[in-house]
């Protein structure tokens, strides 16, 4: 079971040792880490060469955007099941991958998905938030419920089928991703019960007033364009982040 992990970078030579790290500790076999950086003007790209000797591919070059930089890590990517880590983001302990492994040999699976926890950004061992992901049906995607994209891994067949990221959304594009994903017909999702990913606090889409109305905004967009809700789906979900602040591991 090869397991792709797509690391997007830019200017991410403070955080991006740590998530390699991450990876290279690994207790399973057989990952294809890649690196897609998008021409970064830092020393992001010495970090990535001081420390990733284990890396399958690494491609630097101008983008436009985070989710065109993913689409890139999904064309390159050759393993069973896909995933990404931000280069600010890391794998919650040396198990992680084998447990997504053993929970996508299940017959049938086609997707996996578990626990994430947000930290300080300066003290990554300082859990802030808690997300517990819970299981899957497809009724709950009516009701808010989506899993922590930075744990979600889905099959390379999947992605054959279904494409990749639409860049057209800058912010939204990962909650699409997984609408049209989880609300296919039959996707069978395997939950793994336990903490997958240490995600530092400070994401693009909570940045300004203007960046969460551009995000609500694009959300609802995306439940219509997959059928899976509306404006009360959009409430539900911005409700269901509440309790990570006080669910602690």
């Amino acid at each position: 079971m090869r397991i792709s992990i797509v690391t997007v970078a830019f200017n991410s030579a403070a955080t991006i040792a740590d998530t390699m790290r991450s990876v290279a500790q690994q207790t399973h076999g057989d990952i294809e880490h890649l690196v897609i950086d998008g021409a970064s003007t830092d020393n992001t790209l010495e970090v990535v060469r001081d420390h990733g000797k284990q890396l399958a591919t690494v491609l630097s070059e101008p983008d436009h955007g985070i989710y065109d930089a993913m689409n890139k890590g999904l064309a390159l990517a050759t393993g069973d099941f896909i995933g990404f880590l931000n280069a600010d983001d890391m794998l919650a302990s040396t198990e992680v991958v084998a447990s997504i492994a053993r929970a996508a040999a299940a017959p049938g699976i086609d997707a996996v998905c578990g626990d994430l926890v947000y930290v300080r950004k300066n003290r990554p061992d300082e859990v802030v938030r808690y997300w517990r992901c819970g299981q899957f049906t497809p009724s709950r995607l009516r009701f808010g419920w989506m899993p922590p994209h930075p744990t979600l891994y889905v099959r390379r067949a999947l992605v054959d089928q279904l494409g990749g990221f639409d860049t057209r959304l800058r912010i939204a594009a990962d909650y699409e991703f997984m609408l049209r994903y989880l609300g296919r017909p039959g996707t069978r999702v395997h939950y793994v019960p336990q903490v997958l990913v240490k995600m530092r606090m400070g994401g693009a889409s909570n940045r300004s007033l203007g960046a969460v109305w551009r995000k609500s905004h694009e959300d609802l967009l995306a439940l219509k364009r997959n059928e899976a809700g509306g404006l009360l789906t959009l409430l539900c979900k911005n409700a269901r982040k509440l309790p990570q602040f006080f669910v602690l591991p």
